[in-house]
């Protein structure tokens, strides 16, 4: 049987490899015919083309089937292991979790099936299990004063609070190295993102809407840690001390403004009540003088300095004849 030599020879950078150049049918070099330069070009020219590692036959390994057979030895000798030390063992072995709480076991490093672990009792085998427990309940987190710039160039300093709980263990284990820690950076990024993009007067009068876009941004993202949140609270929004006195002015002026536009319609229609009564009392001379006499009674009633000097009706009757006359006579 022929043997080819299959070493690789070192070409310049403008050829991709050294074309064999036979004298007389005969390599002098390596002694081959030009039939077999041929073949063992076009071997060369289908490596170039292809993946040269595809062209290296490696035997294949069934590492499945080699970690079966290690864990399975693993697992023997750590339950004879717990087997010799009993009673001992058992205080390494037996594991309790509470009700709310859940267990996630690595046998070997690899998450063991079955899922997490509770309420209850679980066994663990020495030397080859390790498990971390989590708590389910509903974690509070208050997030620290946010210095942010709002859309209107205001700066403000917005207090949150934020309830999450781990709702898949499994992922909150594998997926993300520590879900609180993660979970509370997310928390204050999206709560300064948020509110970038609001004015002040949004930031005080939208809080509900903020809060519920706030809690779908951070439901969606951590979802894949295993992290449900709950709900998201704006505690506090403080502005400037200089701000405050300038936003206290503006409403101080306008609420003036305000008082300013009602009193003027109300001495507007009172002067109309006070025309159409005055049209009244000039049809009667006897109304004129009940309603002078109504006004000395009511002077009266009241404890103060003042003085009445009765003014005769008379006077008055006869001032406005003589007008009436003048009127007539005109």
């Amino acid at each position: 049987m022929d043997v080819i030599d299959t070493t690789l020879r070192i070409c310049s950078p403008t050829d991709s490899r050294e074309k064999l150049q036979p004298k007389n049918g005969i390599d002098e070099e390596q002694g081959i015919s030009l039939q077999e330069q041929r073949a063992m070009q076009d071997y060369y020219d289908n490596i170039d083309k292809k993946d040269p590692y595809s062209a290296v036959l490696v035997p294949k390994v069934d590492d499945q089937e080699i970690s079966r057979f290690g864990t399975l030895i693993l697992v023997i000798i750590s339950m004879i292991l717990v087997v010799v030390t009993l009673p001992f063992s058992l205080c390494y072995c037996v594991k309790v979790v509470q009700e709310y709480e859940r267990a996630v076991i690595f046998r070997l490093g690899r998450l063991k099936k079955g899922g997490a672990s509770g309420p209850g009792l679980f066994f663990i085998l020495p030397c080859i299990d390790k498990y971390s427990c989590l708590d389910l309940r509903t974690v509070s987190y208050e997030v620290p004063p946010q210095e942010m710039l709002s859309r209107d160039s205001v700066t403000v300093s917005v207090d949150a609070v934020c309830f999450y709980k781990v709702s898949n263990p499994l992922a909150a284990v594998c997926n993300v190295g520590s879900y609180t820690h993660s979970t509370n950076l997310l928390v204050a990024t999206s709560l300064r993102n948020v509110l970038g993009t609001k004015t002040l007067a949004e930031i005080l009068s939208e809080r509900e809407m903020i809060c519920h876009v706030m809690q779908n941004i951070l439901d969606e993202a951590t979802r894949p840690w295993g992290v449900k949140v709950e709900r998201v609270e704006i505690k506090d929004v403080r502005v400037p001390v200089q701000l405050q006195r300038a936003m206290a002015a503006e409403a101080e002026a306008a609420r003036e403004a305000r008082a300013k536009v009602v009193a003027a319609e109300g001495e507007q229609k009172a002067s109309i009540h006070l025309k159409d009564a005055a049209l009244v009392l000039e049809e009667s001379t006897s109304a004129l003088q009940l309603r002078y006499l109504q006004t000395l009674n009511a002077i009266s009633r009241e404890q103060s300095s003042t003085i009445v000097f009765p003014f005769p009706i008379d006077t008055l009757c006869l001032s406005m004849g003589s007008d009436k006359d003048k009127k007539k006579a005109d």
